[in-house]
């Protein structure tokens, strides 16, 4: 039953790194398969960790921790809004100067984009601090591996998309940053 539980949580929680990597693939159309195992790879990481930190952090100073959850709607927005504004601003000055470029994915990015899509995974720790150390590894392995592979296949779809928008991609890509961003806010805020 945990490996169902397992792969369920971590298809909810790849959802934003889904949409993220949409974003990606809509910026950089003609990104390498190479590329794109590092950024899926780089989200499954972050998707695998933040949940073992949390399980670390219920079993050893869950009060401290606490403390830091009411900042975790705060951090997504200001780390989305960020990329998604740079990537926005970026489309709109290149579409009025005419040139198609793209704003491009540096490791600095991916590594904020990151943490901002896989934050919320911290909580899973709450919901798996009754595992032992073993059973909390192995799901956070399934979510690694179930991220990875959603990963992929919005990194696929947005760079099949992006071929088909060219310019408009950039815009679109920040647009959706910027609401992901302000979804994981709103859903922290109210919940």
């Amino acid at each position: 039953m945990n490996l169902i539980n397992s792969i369920l949580l971590g298809i909810g929680l790849a959802m934003d790194a889904f949409t993220v990597s949409v974003a990606n693939g809509l910026n950089e159309p003609h990104m390498r398969k190479r590329r794109m195992c590092i950024i899926a790879f780089t989200y499954a990481f972050f998707q695998f960790a933040m949940p073992l930190i949390g399980w670390v952090c219920v079993r050893t100073v869950v009060e401290k921790f606490r403390v830091f959850e009411v900042f975790i709607p705060w951090i997504a927005l200001l780390l989305l809004g960020f990329i998604g504004g740079k990537m926005l601003y970026e489309g709109i000055r290149d579409k009025i100067a005419e040139e198609v470029s793209t704003t491009e994915l540096t490791m600095g990015l991916l590594l904020m984009q990151g943490v901002a899509t896989s934050i919320d995974a911290l909580s899973v720790g709450f919901t798996i601090s009754a595992f032992v150390f073993m059973d909390a590894l192995l799901a956070c392995i399934v979510i690694a591996v179930v991220t990875f592979v959603i990963c992929m296949i919005g990194l696929l779809a947005g760079r099949k998309i992006g071929l088909k928008l060219a310019g408009r991609a950039t815009i679109l890509g920040g647009i959706i940053l910027i609401g992901i961003g302000i979804e994981i806010f709103i859903k922290g805020v109210l919940m």
